[in-house]
């Protein structure tokens, strides 16, 4: 069997403050709480899923929720910043504006190797940017308007443009993305970072273009990250449905990685392994998808669990907190 994986499918971050977490993503960034759930390794906290009308993949940004959890240390084998598409270089400009009058923490319009590009932060510091999309490269991005946000639907984020990540030496990593996932190099840029100049090399899969991309950093000799709150957790990559999920696994054990077993997490199927850089990738198929146990019209407004989580319902809700969004007059969004 001849596989290929699709694109970018989810992003997973870490916030330590569900409430606030929700008013900037979806107040400010306009996109839609699909599915509020529990992490099922640890159902203490809450795994929140933001993306477009339905939550197709690719457009998912998803974040664990651990109160009090650490401040994110940037570094090595991490990943670095989450790149949004947006349609056109007017939406740059509008997001612009709306970022200066909420006051949100944003860096000049730059271009990164040919993308036009303005970097941002959450409240926590999570590094984000929106790249917009142009005519050659539409590539994976199938994001769905969503008529209710408050975002005009011309200027709407259509789900994940790129994920970048920072590695001590790219060329392990590169090996890994080519060789074992079958990603295609195809070209690179340098990026200025704390006066210093990096190197980036990008590479794409499946259909290529926005949706599917991957910037590898490199920095010798910088530290180690950690992940915490403002920090990401893990990028996941797409793949069709359990037939090809399975036969990823069995490549990807038999270029010797150390993968788990085909977990079924029931809004999809993940398999998870660490790349030679520390950066922990998954794959996931594109379904069932997050209206199989609610109505699309009323996602993410209550607490949704799988089938084998339903009978502890009680214990569990015990243990959360409520989320609490706070007025949007007194939300601190920088």
């Amino acid at each position: 069997m001849t596989i290929q994986l699709g694109g970018l499918h989810h992003v997973s971050a870490i916030t330590g403050d569900t409430g606030l977490n929700v008013d900037f993503y979806t107040r400010v960034l306009g996109l839609r709480l699909v599915k509020k759930t529990v992490n099922q390794d640890d159902v203490s906290s809450y795994h929140l899923f933001y993306g477009d009308e339905v939550g197709h993949a690719g457009t998912e940004v998803t974040f664990f929720a651990f109160k009090g959890a650490v401040r994110n240390v940037p570094g090595t084998g991490t990943i670095s910043t989450i790149a949004l598409a947006v349609p056109t270089s007017a939406s740059l400009d509008w997001w612009q504006q709306r970022f200066d009058q909420l006051g949100v923490s944003h860096s000049p319009r730059l271009d990164r190797g040919g993308r036009e590009t303005l970097p941002f932060t959450d409240f926590e510091g999570q590094s984000l940017a929106l790249i917009a999309i142009n005519d050659a490269d539409q590539g994976g991005i199938g994001g769905q308007p969503w008529e209710t946000s408050a975002i005009p639907m011309e200027h709407q984020i259509r789900g994940m443009y790129a994920i970048e990540t920072t590695v001590a030496d790219a060329a392990p990593s590169a090996q890994t993305l080519t060789e074992t996932l079958g990603f295609r190099e195809i070209d690179g840029y340098t990026l200025t970072i704390d006066d210093a100049t990096a190197q980036v090399r990008v590479f794409e899969s499946g259909p290529g273009g926005a949706g599917t991309e991957m910037h590898v950093v490199e920095r010798p000799g910088y530290r180690l990250g950690r992940a915490g709150a403002g920090g990401v957790h893990h990028v996941a990559f797409r793949t069709p449905d359990v037939e090809e999920h399975a036969a990823w696994r069995e490549q990807i054990h038999s270029a010797g990685y150390n993968v788990t077993p085909q977990i079924d997490r029931f809004y999809f199927r993940s398999i998870y392994f660490r790349e030679p850089g520390h950066v922990l990738y998954e794959i996931a198929t594109d379904g069932p998808g997050f209206a199989t146990d609610e109505d699309i019209e009323h996602l993410g407004e209550s607490l949704a669990l799988p089938p084998f989580l339903e009978p502890y319902r009680e214990q569990i809700e015990a243990g959360l907190d409520p989320i609490v969004v706070p007025d949007q007059e007194a939300t601190p969004v920088a």
